[in-house]
């Protein structure tokens, strides 16, 4: 359906299929399954964060034993959260694309 989309847009078309992929009927993850999915998918993100404080925060309230599942925008918010302190971000921001 995005096959003429910017990159953006099929990046987020991206991102949202990999979440429905691992969503439960009700369109939600378990906070397990959505560790599952970043550690299986946005491994190169979370590479190397282990020892920031605000990771330790968001990874170990996936851990939490709670009922609460994780919506899409909940989702959507976790990966911007995480790409923003990732190192990667950084490596990023260097490499200037031409078009």
């Amino acid at each position: 359906a995005l096959r003429k989309g910017s990159d953006l847009e099929k990046a987020f078309a991206t991102a949202a299929l990999v979440y429905n992929n691992y969503a439960d009927p009700e369109s939600k993850l378990s906070k397990a399954e959505t560790k599952r999915l970043l550690q299986s998918q946005f491994c190169h993100f979370i590479q190397g964060q282990e020892n920031k404080p605000k990771y330790q925060e968001i990874i170990s309230s996936l851990d939490e034993e709670s009922e609460n599942k994780i919506n899409f925008e909940d989702f959507m918010i976790l990966l911007v959260s995480l790409t923003l302190m990732s190192d990667l971000l950084q490596e990023i921001k260097n490499v200037k694309t031409t078009k």
